[in-house]
C-alpha cells in the first residue's frame, strides 16, 4: 500500500510564499516522476508543476517564475514553493507520483495525494 501525504497549505496574502509538501510511503521500489496538480472550484484538474526522477522539470505557463518544484529522492518527497501568489492561485493543490512497488512490476502505477487547500486573500 502506497500513501502520499500533502502538508503546507492554508491562508496566504497575495504576494506572499507557501511550501507544499508531499511525502510518499509504503510499499515503494522507485518513483519515476512526480507533480503537482490544482484544482479551483468549478475547474477541471490542472497540471502545475511536474519533475521527473532525473530533476528535469516542467510549469504550467500561468506560474512559470513563481513556482518552483523540486524533490528529495532519499526521503521519497517532493515540494512546491510558491511566491508571488496571486488570488488566482487559489485551489485544492494535489501531488501526484508514478510509482513502482516492487521488483517484479513493469510499469508504474499513479497514486494521488489527500490534497491540500491554498487560499490567497487579503
Amino acid at each position: 500500500q502506497v500513501q502520499l501525504v500533502e502538508s503546507g497549505g492554508g491562508l496566504v496574502q497575495p504576494g506572499g510564499s507557501l511550501r507544499l509538501s508531499c511525502a510518499a510511503s509504503g510499499s515503494i521500489f522507485s518513483i519515476n516522476a512526480m507533480g503537482w496538480f490544482r484544482q479551483a472550484p468549478g475547474k477541471e484538474r490542472e497540471l502545475v508543476a511536474i519533475i521527473t526522477s532525473g530533476g528535469s522539470t516542467n510549469y504550467a505557463g500561468s506560474v512559470k517564475g513563481r513556482f518552483t518544484i523540486s524533490r528529495d529522492n532519499a526521503k521519497n518527497t517532493v515540494y512546491l514553493q510558491m511566491n508571488s501568489l496571486k488570488p488566482e492561485d487559489t485551489a485544492v493543490y494535489y501531488c501526484n507520483a508514478d510509482i513502482i512497488p516492487d521488483y517484479y512490476s513493469v510499469f508504474p502505477t499513479a497514486y494521488w495525494g489527500q490534497g491540500t487547500q491554498v487560499t490567497v486573500s487579503s
